[in-house]
């Protein structure tokens, strides 16, 4: 099943994307006499897609009428892989860790899909790239989670840009944080796909486009520590909660600069485009 969420008409809709469009859930309650919530983070949080499962007459929107959306504005954690393939290691020059490489991102930093990436003051930085990763979405609440338990707490796969200020990470490893939270710095989206839509994990190809060309492409059997690994080792150290997302790495990121286009693609999982464009050095305090 792959879950969007979507604005039509001026609002916004959680829906099941299909071959003949989007089913918006306030059309398959009204028809099914279901309670579905109308929030794709409240479906991952209770699993209610069993009620989606049968969308036999109900209307669907046309994909053209309606816009993609991030699937929901704050994941209650944004966890993402750094290094987690040899090529992106050696295309920075930098050594792969031993362990999973992980930070965190704040919800702050996040776009719209097929939005703008806003570059920041050169005097901020100078060097970005953007990488098209594959993200893990959890399902289920969890800790100590064991290697043979893993597939019940994921709930799907999305894919990811995650964008790097490469030069304010030259400066000191340290600064990673930083480097990786200015603003427009990650999305994902715009769909879900369901885990049992996606028997083998290891087999997805991650790519990333830049202005039409492939800039890296690799499959997920090569990460250094791969997907069902990263949610059973980050569980030994806290609780994962429905809704949080693992970004679990890149190939090697697309230096961009304004005019770009820049995508995520994996089959089989989705798309995630963006432009790229040059914000300017604005005060504001609300």
């Amino acid at each position: 099943m792959k879950l969007i969420r979507f604005l039509h008409s001026g609002s916004y809709h959680a829906g099941v994307l299909t071959g003949g469009g989007v089913v918006p859930v306030p059309e398959v309650n009204a028809r099914k006499g279901t309670r579905v919530p109308d929030d794709l983070l409240a479906i991952i949080r209770t699993g209610a897609t069993a009620e989606l499962a049968d969308l036999a007459g109900v209307p669907a929107i046309p994909v053209t009428e309606v816009t993609p959306a991030l699937p929901y504005d704050v994941p209650p954690k944004i966890w993402c892989i750094g290094l987690n393939y040899k090529s992106h290691a050696e295309d920075i020059q930098a050594v792969q860790p031993e362990e999973p490489g992980s930070f965190m991102k704040p919800a702050s930093c996040m776009f719209q899909p097929g939005g703008k990436i806003q570059l920041p003051p050169p005097e901020v930085s100078a060097d970005v790239d953007a990488e098209g990763e594959l993200g893990v979405v959890i399902g289920k609440t969890c800790r100590f989670v064991p290697a043979e338990e893993v597939h019940k707490v994921i709930f799907g796969y999305t894919t990811t840009l995650d964008l790097t200020a490469l030069d304010v990470l030259r400066k000191n490893p340290r600064y990673l944080t930083r480097a990786k939270s200015i603003d427009t710095f990650f999305s994902f989206g715009p769909v879900i796909v369901t885990a049992d839509e996606v028997p083998d994990v290891d087999a997805l190809e991650v790519i990333t486009e830049h202005n039409g060309g492939i800039c890296s492409r690799d499959f997920v059997r090569n990460m250094h520590t791969r997907p069902f690994e990263l949610v059973r080792f980050h569980s030994d150290f806290f609780s994962l909660h429905p809704g949080d997302l693992i970004s679990t790495g890149c190939p090697k990121g697309a230096r961009i600069k304004p005019g770009d286009k820049v995508r995520a693609r994996i089959e089989g999982v989705g798309t995630l485009e963006a432009s790229v464009t040059q914000a300017e050095r604005k005060t504001y305090i609300v």
